[in-house]
């Protein structure tokens, strides 16, 4: 993620701002810039105080304080980008339920910020039955009434969230039953994420024999091999191959795994770069763990992204135990996984590329290392 300033006053701007702290102004995001922009209002709908000729309406999801992005006023949509994918939301009647959503939507916008940048996919229900869609649900027993629990999880591309991720105190529950060293929201979207990306650049790719070199043979029976990993855990000597525990289970859980991995790189490099940040550790001797992280991790190499991350994860996980905190990034990256992580920046990498390919794909949907949906509802 970028830093972002707001264009009348040039105060600082985190990207889930709506409004200028500084000189109080408005302020939404515009996928199609990809940038936050200061409004001033112009009857029912708002111009930018940068570029006049420039104009919006909000989400209609910010009526709820929910969503800051922004519609271009001649479109007919009443949601932004990432919000149309919505098929199923809580019942926001229920403040509880409103203010978890909040967080979802949170969590959502910053995964929709990185598939924009990356030029992916993003069909919605509307133009495909199989396009990406999102159930937030809410277990049946919050409200005292029989049925299943929710399960977080992605079918044919639709992902199911379940609301109680959204509580920090249950979500860390769940992490510590589960023996994770991580679990968020964004973890959650961007694992679930690549299940979807899955079907869309792999399952009928030519890549796919290189994919079960990868990663294995998809068609192992799924359930089982989930109940396996369940009742006997990962293998020995795991950490080796894999980025996670869970990982091990089933190539299309590795799969996953190594994509939610790969944004989180690719996002936190953006960041680290916006900010300058150069790691030169003070070391006798030893490797270099140096790194000047100056790049545009959507567009550079993937062995660049390599040699910025591993000194950068190593300073950021320092800094959190001189806070008494857990290491921020818990994992290993060995040679093996390096290698799937590479697998997945080939895949995003083949989309088509050009200076104007994401805004042209914009326009659209708007419009209708190696080893070195439809409107949403309540329910």
């Amino acid at each position: 993620m970028k830093i972002f300033q707001c264009q009348a006053c040039e105060q600082p701007l985190h990207f889930e701002h709506a409004r200028c702290e500084s000189c109080e102004r408005p302020v939404g995001y515009d996928p199609l810039r990809t940038d936050l922009v200061a409004l001033e209002p112009e009857g029912e709908a708002w111009r930018a105080f940068a570029e006049p000729a420039s104009r919006y309406r909000l989400c209609a999801n910010a009526g709820f304080g929910a969503c800051n992005w922004l519609v271009p006023a001649a479109s007919g949509e009443s949601y932004c980008l990432a919000c149309r994918h919505n098929r199923v939301v809580p019942d926001l009647s229920v403040d509880w339920n409103l203010v978890r959503w909040r967080e979802i939507e949170v969590a959502k916008r910053r995964l929709f910020y990185s598939m924009l940048r990356m030029n992916l996919p993003l069909a919605d229900r509307r133009s495909d039955p199989a396009g990406l869609a999102f159930d937030f649900l809410v277990d049946p027993s919050e409200a005292h009434l029989l049925g299943p629990p929710v399960l977080t999880g992605h079918d044919n591309g639709l992902i199911t969230l379940n609301l109680a991720e959204a509580d920090d105190v249950e979500r860390e529950r769940r992490r510590t039953l589960f023996g994770e060293h991580y679990r968020t929201l964004l973890g959650h979207f961007r694992h679930e994420i690549g299940h979807y990306f899955w079907n869309v650049l792999v399952r009928h790719d030519p890549c796919l024999p290189r994919f079960r070199a990868v990663f294995g043979d998809e068609r192992a029976d799924y359930g089982l091999a989930l109940q396996r990993h369940y009742a006997h855990g990962p293998g020995e000597g795991w950490q080796e191959h894999f980025v996670s525990s869970y990982a091990t289970s089933h190539p299309w859980e590795d799969f996953a795994e190594t994509w939610a991995h790969y944004m989180h790189i690719v996002d936190t490099l953006e960041t680290a770069s916006s900010f300058g940040l150069r790691v030169e550790p003070k070391l006798r001797t030893g490797l270099d763990l140096g790194a000047r992280i100056d790049l545009d991790p959507y567009r550079h190499e993937f062995g660049r992204l390599i040699e910025a991350w591993l000194p950068l994860t190593f300073a950021m996980n320092s800094l959190n135990r001189s806070m008494g905190q857990s290491d921020l990034y818990p994992f290993r990256l060995t040679p093996s996984v390096i290698g799937k992580l590479s697998f997945v920046h080939d895949r995003i990498a083949a989309r088509p590329d050009s200076n104007d390919s994401i805004a042209d794909t914009l326009r659209a949907l708007i419009a209708g290392l190696r080893q070195r949906v439809a409107s949403p509802r309540y329910a």
